[in-house]
């Protein structure tokens, strides 16, 4: 059910007020303190005059310079806003010109451009920008592309990556289960007007209404319930936003931030991020991660038909887990993750490698909801005893100890590799791979609590891995490579199998230059082409070390023309489906009035496990419908079987025409598998 981040320089502290940082500058020796000057920046925001604030094309916070920064259309209006005490910039466009360039952007956009994944108005540079996935553009893509150059003032910059939409005390940035699901982070715990306890997290957790909330994995230590009354989530272009009501005895909402080991953050409030500003977030994948903003309501199209508009950009890093997690400004509120790369980038400098966020305060205004602000838990766990190694491979140590003990409730342990944190885990065993054959490592444990209080390490364990040796010998070239079958949009392939001196895993087909599909078998097809069009494919071999081979023979295949009707329709794209994460594949229903009841899908995957597996229909009305739920708690694990046929009943009204989109959530560790096809009778 849920997609989906390290930039650090200095981690995010509170923000202190003008008089603190008045005092700093008084001293001679003392440097100016970054922080105290963003916080200035925001209260000249706030200070500024209603003419100039009118005038204005844009503001932001100049790092460099310690000071807010406005742009603004004359001469005349930066030396008024000068005389207000901020720098300013005289640019070219004015606030209203990039309101209507932007908003030609959108409605070019309209559900959907292939390849076109972000746009919204950049400050610094005066213009709108334009994001485009080069792998995935089509002739539609140029036909917009065309269009909106015409319109002057938009910049379209290229990538070939996109971003994918990731205890006792409800604490921001801690993790939560929703249902059997894999997790998501905590945003911010909030309280309505009656006094009712809840949290904030991202929308794309708490789509299924009223869904058991749990603080532990394997539904245990439930906490409350997930989008009450199926009102309270939104994931779409409203935003991407939801709230968790706490309803379970014992459980207690804290203002402290689970910073993982940073330095302690209380909440004292909310605010607006802006351009330039250093904010840092709280998830429970990548922990605490810091950086910039770069954009504010910046749009962004995670495929699917799922556009989300009004977004905050930063070059924090994020991963899948993070989602729903806070985003802070020093210690005020700012806004809820939502998305970002599949893996972490240092200091990116594609906007394809950028971590989002949702606002948080349109989502405490939307549901009249009061954030939690004040002191908290300050104890930490005991350190965990009994460290000790329970086995070893070539490439991994296993280790257990002894569970530690809290004045609240211990969350989970952090395991070190000497001094890196090597895993995280909320029971009291874990396995530390990707180590060096036959090599020694010392390992030590520290507990953790829901307030982020961290306990003293462990004793050291010791422990050598098995001898080994490493593979750099690639695997055979793909031979007889041969199309078996066109359509309008798709060409299908297959290839005689590779060999390899350890094991192939994989193929990678490639259109012209450009990889177009990875499948662990030795047929693929390749969809989303262009009718009545000539390509040319090759296929390459992967083996576990990541060996490529030499590309096979090229094969030419040419599209058909026309269009078969009927109210069938099929996505014949290989997706991986990885561990933790989840696949999404679309179809375009072209039929006419009512969906049939039943509505059938028919779906085509090899996974190891299908009790690991959530598998969801998503209606163009933005309707979920869930056709496989994983079961939790403990299981055996069976193949999912080929040709798996679901059918669901559709809503009142419901329409057959549209985007549907089926997505396959994968909850377990250590399985493999790839969704090779999917049809939808409606």
């Amino acid at each position: 059910m849920r997609l989906r981040s390290k930039f650090i320089a200095a981690a995010c502290g509170s923000v202190l007020t003008i008089s603190a940082l008045n005092a700093v500058q008084s001293a001679a020796a003392a440097q100016p303190d970054p922080a105290a000057q963003q916080n200035e920046a925001h209260q000249r925001f706030q200070g500024l005059s209603q003419d100039l604030r009118g005038r204005l094309a844009g503001h932001w916070f100049d790092a460099s310079a310690g000071k807010l920064t406005v742009a603004v259309p004359t001469e005349d209006a930066a030396r008024q806003a000068r005389a207000e005490g901020v720098n300013a910039v005289v640019v070219q466009r004015s606030a209203a010109e990039l309101d209507r360039t932007l908003g030609e952007v959108r409605k070019l956009v309209g559900g959907g451009v292939p390849g076109v994944y972000s746009w919204g108005v950049d400050v610094r540079d005066n213009q709108v920008d334009v994001t485009v996935n080069t792998t995935k553009k089509t002739e539609a893509t140029e036909r917009f592309l065309e269009k909106v150059r015409a319109l002057g003032g938009v910049n379209i910059a290229e990538t070939r990556s996109q971003p994918q939409q990731q205890a006792g005390t409800v604490q921001a940035g801690s993790p939560w289960w929703p249902g059997s699901e894999t997790y998501c982070s905590v945003g911010f715990p909030a309280t309505d007007a009656n006094g009712g306890k809840h949290f904030l997290t991202a929308g794309h957790c708490t789509n299924d209404a009223n869904q058991a909330a749990y603080g532990q994995i394997s539904q245990q230590n439930r906490l409350g319930t997930s989008n009450v009354g199926g009102s309270r989530s939104v994931n779409a272009r409203e935003g991407d936003m939801g709230v968790v009501a706490v309803t379970e005895s014992g459980w207690n909402l804290s203002p402290v931030v689970n910073t993982y080991g940073s330095p302690a953050i209380t909440l004292t409030g909310s605010a607006e991020a802006m351009v330039g500003d250093r904010v840092c977030h709280s998830g429970n994948t990548s922990k605490w991660q810091c950086g910039e903003v770069k954009y504010v309501n910046k749009s962004v199209d995670y495929g699917g038909g799922l556009v989300i508009e009004g977004l905050t950009w930063t070059t924090a890093c994020s991963l899948g887990g993070d989602s729903g997690g806070a985003w802070l400004l020093g210690d005020k509120a700012v806004g809820l993750h939502d998305g970002g790369p599949s893996k972490c980038v240092q200091n990116p400098t594609n906007d394809a490698d950028l971590s989002i966020f949702q606002p948080v305060n349109e989502a405490l205004r939307k549901w009249s909801l009061t954030l939690v602000t004040g002191g908290g838990d300050t104890a930490a766990p005991s350190a965990p005893g009994n460290p000790r190694s329970t086995g070893t491979t070539a490439s991994s140590v296993a280790l257990a100890w002894d569970a530690s003990t809290d004045n609240v409730a211990v969350t989970g342990y952090d395991v070190y590799n000497g001094g890196t944190l090597a895993t995280t885990v909320s029971g009291t065993t874990a396995t530390v791979t990707g180590l060096k054959a036959d090599t020694d490592y010392t390992f030590t444990i520290k507990a953790k609590d829901a307030a982020g209080n961290a306990s003293a390490a462990s004793t050291a364990v010791a422990a050598r891995t098995q001898p080994g040796s490493a593979d750099a010998e690639p695997p055979t070239a793909p031979n007889n490579l041969r199309s078996t079958g066109v359509t309008a949009s798709s060409v299908s392939l297959a290839w005689d199998a590779s060999t390899d001196n350890v094991g192939v895993t994989g193929y990678e087909v490639l259109n012209g230059s450009t990889v177009a599909a990875k499948v662990t078998g030795t047929t693929a097809t390749v969809s989303g082409l262009t009718a009545d069009t000539a390509y040319t494919f090759t296929v390459r071999a992967l083996d576990a070390a990541g060996n490529q081979s030499k590309p096979s023979t090229a094969v030419n295949a040419r599209t058909s023309s026309g269009n078969t009707g009927g109210r069938t329709f099929t996505n014949d794209t290989d997706y991986q489906i990885r561990d933790f994460q989840t696949a999404i594949s679309a179809v375009r229903s072209t039929a006419t009035g009512s969906a049939q009841n039943p509505i059938t899908v028919k779906v085509d995957a090899t996974h190891t496990c299908l009790e690991d597996l959530n598998v969801t229909l998503v209606a163009p009305s933005g309707r979920t419908y869930p056709l496989l739920r994983t079961p939790g708690g403990s299981y055996s694990c069976h193949p999912f079987p080929a040709g798996r046929t679901f059918t669901v009943v559709p809503g009142a009204g419901e329409a057959a025409s549209g985007s549907w989109t089926l997505r396959i959530g994968d909850n377990g560790p250590g399985d493999t598998g790839v969704l090779s096809s999917w049809s939808l009778t409606v």
